[in-house]
């Protein structure tokens, strides 16, 4: 398998993040005794990415790179950029602003009162909508998200 410019250039993001990730001491050991993460699975590694919202100057390292990421790889226009509850949120918040795009989040389940929401925000119906999320294990949580997403009418990118 021959790689191209753009895997290159994949590969060179991802270090770039796993360098912010390890100077804030976001990623985290215990071989002896696996983390156990929210897919069920056992892990050696935990990468707790809840740690960059206090840490600025790599925040504003990783947001950068994701926005140019998306404005350089999504061809489909986003109308809306949503956040899964909870970690999700602040990137969604931060990647919105950087996007000029109202955004969204959305629970796992909806919530047991009132309006009995599963998203907050205004979402019209066919809005094209960029999920967003800290961090991926087995996908489980983001299918969830898509599939609230599309039932209330979204088109998620």
């Amino acid at each position: 398998m021959v790689n191209t410019e753009k895997d290159f250039e994949r590969k060179e993001l991802g270090a770039a993040v796993a360098k912010c990730l390890i100077d804030i001491k976001a990623i985290n050991f215990r071989p002896q005794d696996p983390y156990k993460l929210t897919s069920g699975w056992a892990s050696p590694v935990y990468i707790d990415c809840r740690k960059v919202i206090a840490h600025l100057p790599q925040r504003r390292t990783i947001i950068k790179m994701a926005v140019d990421l998306i404005t350089r790889e999504i061809s489909n226009p986003i109308d809306m950029v949503a956040g899964g509850e909870t970690a999700g949120i602040p990137y969604a918040a931060w990647i919105s602003e950087a996007l000029s795009k109202p955004m969204l989040y959305v629970r796992k389940k909806p919530k047991g009162f009132a309006r009995m929401a599963q998203i907050e925000g205004d979402m019209p119906q066919s809005s094209s909508v960029l999920l967003v999320e800290d961090l991926a294990t087995d996908g489980g949580s983001k299918i969830t998200f898509i599939e609230a997403l599309r039932e209330a009418g979204g088109m998620v990118t």
